[in-house]
């Protein structure tokens, strides 16, 4: 069984501040994230601000427009900050506040940080420009930059005393990171297109005649793009639907978090399968008040309710 942490020790000025930069980081950059991780306890709260905070940095790096031997550099650099941060090196009055907050998040829960080294090395992918022929490919990827962030994030969220199948509980949050990037990957086919990158299995552009690449406003003349999309729409609901068995495993307001950020994408898998198309015209996105509908939703325990139904169900049928 995972441990759970239901409080901390008194929280230091320096920790403190540290902490508050790095919500500040969240709130500012990413939206979909903040609005989940509001409804959780404050030290979890921010314990996953930090968590994200540092994940930003991996991924600013990779993202920016510096020559990639220096992106290599900076993630190099990055992974040794992260062994100080893992050896209890960093001092809270640290000058960099993401580490600092980072270090007390570690020593309060039991945060599995060589999730983020895994980050490091998918960002690192990116770096070198690598490309995936098949979806068993992409999935190595997916694992380093998404499922990873779903172990890291279970680390802080715990799972209930006594929860029936907690040993899987890594398994079910690493598959809901997969779920989520796919969906990222969706959305912005053509904004990565235009930088040069391409995630999509190459197996699966060719079935659809979508080789010959997907960085304008409209598919390649001739190809199946509605077909392509609706292909994995179906792989990332399948996915969702394993890794939504997570759910009845954590407290309610962790629950609750879990469900209203994979709601949200939820939701943008469900604009995207509608109209094809328009992940090609822009990014693809949900207005404030369908996302505090996601919110309320995750609070109520809808969700959770809904998997722990369709989990016995399924249990009744192999038993009859």
């Amino acid at each position: 069984m995972i441990r759970t942490v239901e409080s901390v020790p008194h929280v230091s000025a320096p920790v403190l501040a540290a902490y508050r930069y790095c919500e500040a980081v969240t709130g500012q950059q990413a939206r979909n994230f903040a609005y989940g991780i509001r409804l959780l306890p404050t030290p979890k709260r921010r314990a996953m601000s930090a968590l994200y905070a540092f994940s930003r940095r991996v991924d600013d790096i990779g993202d920016g427009a510096l020559a990639d031997d220096v992106k290599t550099e900076r993630l190099t650099e990055t992974r040794t900050l992260l062994t100080r941060i893992r050896e209890g090196a960093v001092a809270e009055d640290d000058t960099d506040p993401v580490a600092v907050a980072l270090a007390h998040a570690a020593e309060a829960f039991p945060i599995p940080l060589g999730g983020l080294d895994e980050l490091i090395d998918g960002v690192q992918m990116d770096v070198r420009g690598e490309t995936y022929e098949t979806w068993d490919d992409l999935k190595v990827y997916c694992r380093c930059v998404a499922g990873a962030i779903g172990r890291l994030s279970l680390g802080v969220f715990g799972t209930e005393p006594g929860a029936r199948g907690a040993e899987r509980a890594p398994e079910y949050a690493d598959t809901l990171g997969l779920a989520l990037q796919l969906t990222n990957i969706l959305r912005d086919i053509r904004e990565d297109a235009e930088g040069g990158r391409t995630y999509l299995p190459a197996d699966d552009l060719a079935k659809f005649g979508c080789s010959a690449g997907l960085d304008g406003p409209t598919p390649p003349e001739g190809s199946d793009f509605p077909g392509l999309v609706h292909f994995e729409v179906r792989r990332a609901r399948a996915l969702f639907a394993e890794g939504y068995r997570l759910l009845p495993m954590l407290d309610r307001r962790s629950g609750a978090c879990v469900a209203a950020m994979a709601g949200i994408y939820r939701r943008l898998l469900d604009r995207i399968e509608r109209e094809p198309e328009a992940v090609l015209r822009g990014r693809v996105s949900l207005p404030g008040r369908e996302k505090a509908y996601v919110a309320v939703r995750g609070l109520s325990g809808l969700d959770t309710r809904h998997v722990t139904r369709h989990s016995s169900r399924r249990t009744v049928r192999r038993r009859a």
